[in-house]
């Protein structure tokens, strides 16, 4: 696997040698960037996502999401996971890339995440398909301050999930690609952290 995009492209990412950890395609990755990068009802305060943002990378695995918005312009990327081994690829991976001063590597649960550094201008989360678990640390993460106002947050579900999207999220587009299926949302200001709507898919 590689960068897709941006001043990393081309450059190679190592991946676990079991099947734990999926990384989420080539082709989904290219499609999710595009869209944050072309759609200007996705614009951060410094231009096109992730030009300028602070990015959080949960359930993070390779890395290969953090990685590739810093490839394409992100300030700070902030990696969650809570398995060793996906840590220790990060770091090797971050290492391999030279980009140790733009990342923070956190061994965390995004169910129980604690609190940040900084709030996130852009979330990318892709937890295991099918278990249920993008809901639940959706609104951990907005109640724990993760989330800047106006925060954009793209998850990837397998096609066949549903996702109760907590009250507060505003859906921006939802799109499949093969297995995958790539929600975009952004933060509602005024209500979030509430309960749950009803998927629309």
């Amino acid at each position: 696997m590689r960068i897709v995009g941006g001043e990393f492209r081309g450059k190679k990412l190592l991946l676990p040698a079991d099947n734990r950890v999926r990384p989420t395609s080539d082709r989904a990755r290219e499609a999710l960037f595009n869209i944050l990068g072309h759609d200007n009802g996705m614009r951060g305060q410094h231009g096109p996502l992730p030009r300028g943002a602070t990015v959080l990378d949960a359930f993070a695995g390779s890395g290969a999401l953090g990685l590739e918005a810093l490839s394409r312009g992100a300030a700070h990327v902030t990696f969650i996971d809570n398995h060793a081994d996906s840590l220790k690829l990060i770091e090797q991976n971050v290492k391999n890339m030279g980009v140790q001063a733009q990342c923070d590597i956190l061994r965390r649960d995004a169910l129980n995440p604690g609190k940040p550094g900084k709030p996130c201008d852009l979330v990318l989360m892709d937890p295991p398909y099918e278990a249920g678990l993008a809901g639940p640390a959706l609104s951990a993460l907005a109640k724990n301050g993760w989330l800047a106002p106006a925060a954009v947050i793209v998850i990837e579900l397998s096609t066949k999930e549903k996702l109760a999207i907590p009250e507060g999220f505003e859906t921006l587009k939802d799109r499949k690609y093969g297995a995958a299926r790539l929600i975009f949302l952004r933060v509602d200001q005024d209500q979030c952290g509430g309960t749950s709507q009803t998927d629309p898919q």
